[in-house]
């Protein structure tokens, strides 16, 4: 009997073990595939012709050259940067603003404003895309009725979208962080002389400051790397580099489109990292 539990023990303990590496593999092999195939020599990802960096000094020189194809790539980056920045400013310092309100404030509606902000990241992101573009449309269409103007889709509307679901990221993230903060420090500095906003600005804000920047950096990479909210809210010359990837793939394969998936990847990796380690290093100071 006690040969057989250990038996059961070792089967489970390596099927365990087993699943998880067929999980892994199920969501990593294929983006090792496409960074292996960022650097193959031939124009078609299907046929392995040996190792180049033409690809990456191709896309890194299209800054300075007159190529049509390398122009709209970087067009297309700086849309997305553009964005990326401008909706992680506004939906930092909005969700730092909501987050202080529901960790340090009881007030009527709460409860409704909480579940509120969990829908952006609980719904399907194509859900939300979909209900934009309606709000923009009826907007649109209301104000061209009313004022004569008229409106169409472009920056401003895919910034808006992109507040509108990065902003719940930033509430959990940096409520997550207040909620670690010792209230007496507060108090302390209330009791010593300081108003609200000079111990808001000399006690709480340092304190929950690598939250916030955590919160900052996740925004900015879900921003860059957005497709579908971006496919619904994006017009005409507002074309981010997500959305040109796709473009490219419906025309033309080429080892082009891994190289800038590639760059893409780890430049999310690198904020999704430093989030993780200000964030950690932010929790060890407080502790």
């Amino acid at each position: 009997m006690k040969q057989i539990d250990l038996l059961i023990r070792a089967i489970g303990k390596y099927g365990l073990w087993l699943n998880a590496s067929l999980s892994f593999a199920f969501l990593y092999l294929p983006i090792f595939i496409l960074v292996i195939y960022s650097f193959n020599d031939s124009r078609f990802n299907a046929v392995w012709r040996g190792f180049t960096l033409n690809w990456y000094q191709n896309l890194l020189q299209g800054a300075t050259n007159s190529n049509i194809g390398d122009v709209m790539i970087w067009n297309a980056l700086k849309n997305s940067l553009f964005v990326a920045t401008i909706s992680t400013l506004l939906a930092t310092i909005f969700g730092t603003m909501i987050a202080l309100a529901l960790e340090r404030f009881r007030f009527p509606g709460r409860t409704v404003l909480e579940a509120i902000l969990f829908l952006p990241i609980i719904i399907p992101e194509i859900t939300i895309g979909i209900s934009l573009l309606v709000f923009f449309s009826l907007s649109f269409q209301l104000i061209e009725n009313f004022l004569g103007i008229r409106l169409v889709l472009g920056l401003p509307t895919v910034i808006i979208g992109h507040i509108a679901f990065s902003i719940s990221f930033v509430v959990v993230t940096v409520r997550g962080r207040i909620a670690q903060l010792d209230p007496a420090l507060e108090e302390a500095a209330l009791d010593l002389g300081a108003n609200e906003w000079r111990t808001f600005l000399r006690i709480t804000l340092p304190l929950i400051w690598p939250g916030i920047f955590s919160a900052a950096l996740l925004a900015f990479t879900l921003s860059l790397d957005d497709f579908v909210i971006t496919f619904f809210t994006a017009g005409v010359g507002s074309t981010t580099l997500p959305l040109f990837v796709y473009g490219m793939i419906k025309f033309s394969v080429t080892p082009a489109i891994n190289a800038i998936s590639t760059l893409m990847l780890l430049a999310s990796l690198m904020l999704v990292i430093s989030s993780l380690f200000l964030e950690r290093v932010g929790t060890k100071k407080n502790v």
